[in-house]
């Protein structure tokens, strides 16, 4: 649990090696925080948040627990995919989403909630934010803002 955070404020999450090679900070919710504090109590493993229990754990006279408890390596790349379709499918979200697809949402998201670009751009490990522009799309939410700050500078203007 080292990478996570939860005692300053805001609390971060430290992204390690991320797109691109990168190491970064970003924030997460309180809540957020204690869920993820939740998950480590399951098995206590002292590297890592997301241990891999290893292959062929279920055929072993270990349990899931015990397995990730001991566990030398983080989760894999395809095992984290895997969860995320199996997730996907759960939920109803869109089929053709990916794990990539999380990292969009994330961007658009906060966008939606009023983030500025540039903040965006820093969470993200873009160099340029004209990276960010591109990666981010346009959504009825900030249209709909445009057009609610349109009118009231409009409104200003008249007065």
């Amino acid at each position: 649990m080292r990478d996570v955070h939860g005692r300053v404020t805001p609390p971060r999450l430290h992204i390690r090696n991320g797109k691109g090679g990168k190491d970064r900070f970003v924030p997460i919710a309180p809540a957020m925080v204690e869920e993820l504090r939740h998950w480590w109590k399951t098995h206590s493993n002292r590297t890592f948040l997301f241990p891999s229990p290893g292959r062929g754990w279920a055929d072993r006279t270990l349990s899931l627990s015990q397995s990730m408890t001991r566990s030398t390596a983080p989760m894999s790349v395809s095992s984290v995919q895997m969860a995320y379709r199996l997730a996907r499918a759960a939920s109803g979200v869109n089929s053709a989403s990916t794990t990539h697809s999380l990292r969009h949402s994330y961007a658009t998201h906060l966008l939606e909630e009023g983030v500025s670009l540039l903040q965006i751009s820093k969470y993200l490990g873009h160099e340029s934010i004209e990276t960010t522009v591109i990666y981010t799309h346009l959504t009825a939410i900030s249209e709909a803002r445009t057009q609610t700050a349109l009118a009231v500078l409009h409104q200003q203007s008249k007065a």
